[in-house]
């Protein structure tokens, strides 16, 4: 679901639970200004299965909502605050939603830099394919002029047709095939959910934002009543699959074997950094406090990496596609100048 459409609900909804009006009547109007599409259809199945009796914990199992969401309002009505939790969770939300908007720009570049130089590649690759068809129907020896102009100079033996065919193909569709495969695990990182999760987790500007947002929920699930195993285990299925979520599992089982201290709990890690441990453990019993401490930490640290990241990725996607398009032509320049010299010869 869009984080700020989410967030946006949340403090509508909340606005309207203090004004006095019944949770039922709330999503009604809430669902009748929002836009169409699966956030509106899961409010409005909501609203309709409170309307039929059906308890709110009951309702939000059935809708397909994200757990964590559920889970934040059904401890928001457990402690008699469901506005205030709203209100948490809407700003929770539209940090989330600020974060990933920038480092999702830092994507685009890279990938609009990789689509050009696939185009320019294949463009290049064609051209040069067409002369060759050319060559053939004329009845020229391509192979022995492409023995001239590439293999001629200094050489003392001249390689057979299957190698020159050989290294023709090469120098044709050899560059348009690496710049297909690195295109392709590009969008193999940034489709698929599991592998760009894990990404996230690994490259320096999206691990902060990372690191921030779950100090964030964190914060948010203590606040709002849950015990810290319940918090991790929580937050640990959400990041199932990752680095993340093996740490967090090994978190768990030590704080079921009576690690009482935060530092003690989080020792040894590879994914959380000791700076993090650092400002969570420093808040001693007060882990909510810390943890929020730790999210407004690396929000801002995250904030200021995604701008810098920002100004040097567009010169030198630039960078990248120039160099690409040099190391294309080049082969292309020197077979058409080689050329040129091998029938000046004749």
């Amino acid at each position: 679901m869009n984080h700020d459409e989410l967030a946006f609900v949340n403090q509508q909804l909340a606005g309207m639970l203090r004004a006095g009006i019944p949770l039922e009547g709330a999503l009604q109007r809430l669902c009748a200004e929002m836009q169409r599409g699966r956030m509106r259809e899961e409010f409005e199945k909501l609203e309709a299965d409170l309307a039929q009796g059906l308890p709110l914990a009951d309702a939000l199992n059935l809708r397909k909502l994200p757990e964590f969401y559920s889970r934040m309002v059904q401890a928001g009505v457990k402690s008699n605050d469901l506005p205030g939790m709203l209100t948490l969770l809407a700003d929770y939300y539209r940090e989330v939603h600020a974060i990933w908007t920038r480092l999702k720009g830092l994507m685009v570049y890279p990938v609009i830099v990789l689509g050009l130089s696939l185009v320019l590649s294949t463009f290049l690759a064609v051209l040069l394919g067409r002369f060759y068809a050319v060559m053939n129907q004329d009845q020229v020896p391509v192979w022995n002029i492409f023995d001239i102009v590439c293999f001629s100079r200094g050489s003392r033996s001249s390689p057979s047709s299957l190698q020159l065919q050989a290294g023709f193909l090469a120098q044709v569709w050899i560059p348009p095939l690496m710049v297909a495969l690195v295109f392709g695990v590009a969008l193999l990182l940034s489709v698929v959910p599991r592998f760009r999760h894990e990404m996230c987790w690994s490259l320096p500007a999206f691990k902060e934002a990372c690191l921030a947002r779950f100090a964030r929920a964190m914060a948010i699930l203590l606040q709002g009543g849950c015990a810290l195993p319940e918090a991790l285990a929580l937050l640990g299925q959400m990041e199932k699959g990752t680095r993340a979520g093996k740490e967090l599992r090994r978190w768990q089982e030590r704080c079921a074997s009576g690690h009482g201290k935060f530092s003690e709990l989080a020792a040894d890690g590879k994914v959380f950094p000791p700076m993090f441990i650092w400002l969570v453990a420093g808040a001693e019993e007060d882990l909510s406090t810390g943890f929020r401490r730790a999210a407004e930490t690396y929000r801002a640290r995250a904030a200021y990496r995604t701008e810098v990241l920002l100004y040097c990725a567009l010169p030198a996607s630039l960078l990248l596609l120039g160099l690409v398009i040099l190391g294309q032509i080049y082969p292309f320049v020197q077979f058409v100048f080689g050329l040129t010299r091998a029938l000046g010869q004749f």
